[in-house]
């Protein structure tokens, strides 16, 4: 199948990510520079959302979209429910892959590494740091809660936020986080003038390998 036609627009200093290297033919020795650059700021409020895909238990992919929490310029972050699907799969198998697409800048990035579990103090300050909703969404986010029809699940969200006023919510004993740490980056960029550019950087003992692709 081939790339989706980019759509490229100017980018201007209100966006919080899409820093690119000067002359994206140049191979950079290590890539982790650029990663950051083409990530948002770890203050910025808004957290792009990434595909994380995790092998199964039948080894098939499984997918779906989480936010990126932080990037530290070594490895990548994201939290989840330590009940949930993802988080015992991770266990099993800790290899993953995630995927970042910003159509209006016409880029993809794919990071394929190895996930461990995230510290819990780093834990409780990426909880800290979220939204009010978010944060609630964390304690109310049951399988018992989902079962209920909508009416009763937001009457028990509406109850458990009046019994919890904000900024008084520690993260769950469910919380956990992942540290991400890369083993090949893949970067992508449209095009309109001609071939798209796409590089993929591999870690090779202390340092890293770059091979140019076909877009």
């Amino acid at each position: 199948m081939s790339e989706p036609e980019p759509r490229l627009v100017t980018i201007t200093s209100t966006q919080a990510f899409g820093e690119d290297q000067p002359n994206p033919d140049e191979t950079l020795p290590d890539p982790l520079a650029l990663l950051g650059g083409w990530l948002p700021a770890n203050t910025d409020e808004l957290r792009p959302l990434m595909t994380l895909a995790t092998i199964d238990a039948d080894g098939y992919p499984d997918s779906r979209n989480v936010l990126l929490s932080e990037f530290d310029g070594e490895a990548l972050f994201f939290h989840t429910d330590a009940r949930s699907r993802k988080a015992s799969e991770l266990a099993a198998n800790p290899r993953v892959s995630l995927t970042f697409v910003w159509s209006e800048l016409g880029r993809q990035l794919t990071v394929v590494g190895d996930a461990e579990p995230a510290s819990a103090e780093e834990a409780a300050a990426v909880f800290a740091s979220r939204s009010r909703y978010l944060q609630l969404l964390a304690w109310s986010n049951t399988s018992e809660l989902a079962e209920r029809g909508v009416a009763a699940r937001r009457e028990a969200w509406a109850a458990f936020a009046a019994e919890h006023p904000d900024g008084t919510l520690d993260a769950p004993p469910t919380w956990v986080g992942f540290r991400v740490t890369p083993r090949r980056i893949t970067f992508w960029r449209g095009d309109l003038d001609g071939p798209s550019n796409r590089v993929e950087y591999t870690r090779s003992g202390d340092g890293w390998s770059a091979e140019r692709l076909p877009g």
